[in-house]
């Protein structure tokens, strides 16, 4: 039996894939900076050795996986090369690994870790299943029937992939350090269609899956009349969102999900119409309503009187529907935003869209921006960013203490780097000074 060792096991997909193949009973370890991270607490849990990058690490008869952030020039990747050592890329691997189970693929612009992870919460009630979540969080299970994954759109490395099913949340520019435009990201959606193979799941309400062509059964779901699957008569209460849904204007059941705002509507609706297709009875399909969420997306704690919410929003729209979930969820407190841009890129080509979406909050702080390694910083700054944001301040990681005057508010950690560090520095209810100002 080999042993699989992973390069940058870290990451979040390469840290879920690691716990799949130690479930499945595979010998696994791996390989990663000494820097914390919080996908490395499964990773201990489960006891898989995780080890300093070393080309020592390496043996000839290794499977070797190798994060797709990482240079054919990395010493643990030349060193597999030179010994002739079974190699794979992250999204290679996961390609032939999927084809042992019936797979379905959450793929889209925004949603896929939160869609991933409530359609595993929901079938894994069910039957037993495999799962890969972009949180970091793994699932393997020897006698699998499905395998759900978060299918990547960034460098089409989706394309690896041959999904029995696909479910696509929307379609959306971002990436520009890849993608060039919109009609870039759809063309690679639409070469992601015809690789499926019995069917997609689509939001209808989204302009560009509308126009999606595919040699399997499409099925769109959303907000709007015209869709396949319809949610209609929302309400919110204190314990989430009660919607009715309509399949093709025929009352199908009413469900009940513990979050608010359209787009987890619209993640729910994507999953009920994937289990209605595959025969799951409503009454199984329920537990959504009993889901608690993934890593990093709108995670909750109150400390004092505060609510502090980290998140992994770092695009115009997924700002705006955090923003919006809080609001709905706390309509009496005041939203105050903390967001961290991720790379020069993305923050450059949105700079007046993040500002907009912004403006939604109550009070704005931004933090430096997160540069990425690929590529160079430029001359923008955080700064740049706040001239577009009436009031806006420059939160100092040495000064968070500023964020306690925000009495009895909700506060919205954003951004995709290391945002988590403001959070761990900020000591709410400490420094009283700042309270009596």
């Amino acid at each position: 039996m080999t042993t699989y060792h992973l390069i940058g096991i870290k990451g979040t997909g390469m840290s879920a894939l690691a716990q799949i193949l130690y479930d499945s009973g595979e010998t696994v370890q791996g390989s990663d900076v000494e820097k914390h991270f919080f996908t490395e607490e499964a990773l201990l849990e489960k006891n898989i050795p995780i080890l300093p990058f070393s080309k020592d690490n390496i043996k000839a008869e290794y499977t070797i996986i190798a994060g797709n952030a990482f240079p054919d020039n990395h010493e643990e990747i030349e060193e597999a090369k030179r010994l002739g050592c079974e190699f794979y890329r992250y999204h290679d691997f996961l390609g032939r690994w999927l084809k042992k189970f019936r797979s379905i693929a959450i793929t889209g612009s925004h949603g896929k870790t939160s869609t991933t992870g409530l359609l595993a919460h929901v079938l894994n009630e069910a039957f037993p299943i495999s799962h890969l979540i972009g949180d970091g969080t793994g699932k393997g299970h020897v006698d699998s029937e499905y395998f759900v994954f978060e299918a990547c759109e960034y460098r089409r490395h989706f394309l690896s992939y041959e999904p029995d099913y696909a479910i696509m949340t929307n379609i959306d520019f971002d990436h520009p350090d890849y993608f060039t435009s919109v009609d870039d990201v759809f063309s690679a959606f639409q070469d992601m269609a015809d690789r499926v193979k019995k069917g997609i799941i689509a939001c209808g309400d989204d302009e560009y899956l509308q126009r999606i062509t595919a040699n399997v059964p499409v099925l769109y779901y959303g907000l709007e009349p015209g869709n396949d699957f319809q949610a209609r008569n929302i309400k919110t209460s204190e314990e989430g969102t009660v919607f009715d849904v309509f399949i093709r204007s025929n009352y199908y059941d009413t469900f009940t999900i513990p979050m608010y705002g359209d787009h987890h509507i619209l993640n729910a609706l994507s999953v009920i119409t994937l289990c209605h297709y595959e025969g799951i009875p409503a009454k199984e399909i329920k537990s959504l309503s009993s889901f608690r969420g993934v890593k990093r997306r709108f995670t909750e704690k109150h400390v004092g009187d505060q609510i502090i919410i980290d998140d992994y929003a770092h695009h115009p729209r997924e700002i705006k529907a955090t923003i919006e979930s809080a609001q709905k969820k706390y309509p009496d407190k005041e939203i105050v935003a903390i967001f961290q841009p991720h790379t020069f890129t993305r923050t450059k080509t949105f700079l007046q869209e993040f500002a907009d979406s912004l403006e939604g909050a109550d009070s704005v702080y931004l933090c430096e921006i997160f540069g990425s390694a690929r590529e160079e910083a430029g001359k923008l700054t955080i700064h740049d960013l706040q001239t577009l944001i009436d009031g806006c301040e420059i939160l100092d990681i040495d000064h968070t203490e500023v964020l306690n005057k925000h009495k009895g508010s909700v506060l919205i950690f954003m951004g995709a780097g290391d945002i988590q560090k403001f959070i761990e520095a900020y000591k709410p209810g400490t420094h009283p000074e700042v309270l009596n100002k």
